[in-house]
């Protein structure tokens, strides 16, 4: 079967040239971006891995040991109170948009726009924001609290849009079904709909989370960059990613720099894998409850 299926393709090609063309681009593009991402990794590992000490896991940070643990405990408990902010509020505006509101509203459009708009707006402008806004007016000062409702109002965008798309996907079919066993509108959607469209409101998730443990000039002006654990969310304290920023820009120990990127990308890969588990998981679960 495979070589007839090969055959197939090599006689379609052959009648049509430029479908040839077009497959070899796209290869060579996904090629590419292997490429890329493969570089990107092995460099860090072998720029990164012998600087990786015992110090650098210390509780508190010295000018000696340059230790990251706080900064990652700061990253843990920034990345947390953002996805609290953002998660509820996106999925939410989400199944407004697709489960409520009528088609043609022009309401839902300028939602729509709103939300693309703020997706394209540099971080070091919700950066000065959240300065001008969270730190000086509400008087919140360089904490915790502060950078988190600025990442919160950055990756809002992002949660609705996929959250939006991945509810889109799921057939009505499974809507008419539920309602035609007699459940409301409400049970549909959290017993039926939501269950459906979580791997791709999952998908949502890991990409925000992405950008708040990349984030650095919008936490800049908001968090603040003390190299301590944050005593309480009204505290200042870096992430890992404004501690590899100042280490770098400082000097003086470009090596524990890029032993910070090395932590910094297993901590990434590591939200990635596991919550690619979570809805593999709950895929499966919702297929056998389904059978």
């Amino acid at each position: 079967m495979n070589k007839k299926k090969v055959k197939q393709k090599l006689i379609s090609y052959k009648n049509a040239p430029g479908s040839a063309v077009l497959a070899g681009l796209v290869f060579l593009a996904s090629l590419i971006t292997f490429a890329a991402l493969f570089f990107l990794i092995v460099y860090l590992l072998i720029k990164g891995i012998p600087h990786l000490s015992l110090d650098m896991f210390a509780l508190h940070y010295t000018t000696e040991n340059v230790s990251l643990l706080p900064a990652l405990i700061n990253t843990v408990i920034m990345t947390v109170l953002a996805l609290l902010l953002a998660v509820p509020l996106g999925i939410f505006s989400a199944i407004f948009l697709v489960e409520y509101a009528g088609k043609g509203n022009k309401f839902v459009e300028i939602i729509r726009l709103t939300t693309e708009t703020l997706q394209g707006i540099p971080s070091i402008v919700y950066g000065l924001f959240g300065l001008l806004f969270f730190v000086t007016t509400l008087k919140w000062g360089m904490s915790l609290l502060a950078g988190a409702f600025t990442l919160a109002i950055m990756i809002l965008p992002l949660i609705m849009r996929t959250t939006e798309e991945a509810l889109k996907s799921v057939p009505d079919s499974y809507r008419e079904g539920s309602f035609g066993l007699g459940a409301g509108k409400l049970r549909t959607i959290f017993r039926i709909v939501l269950p459906s469209a979580v791997p791709g409101i999952l998908a949502g998730v890991i990409l925000a989370i992405g950008r708040v443990v990349g984030e650095t000039a919008a936490l800049m002006y908001t968090s603040g960059t003390v190299a301590e654990v944050a005593d309480s969310v009204m505290s200042s304290g870096r992430t890992l990613a404004l501690h590899m920023y100042a280490l770098s820009s400082e000097g003086l120990h470009t090596d524990k720099a890029y032993a910070t990127a090395v932590i910094l990308l297993v901590l990434v890969i590591g939200i990635n894998s596991l919550s690619t588990i979570i809805a593999k998981k709950i895929s499966k679960g919702n297929e056998n409850g389904e059978d």
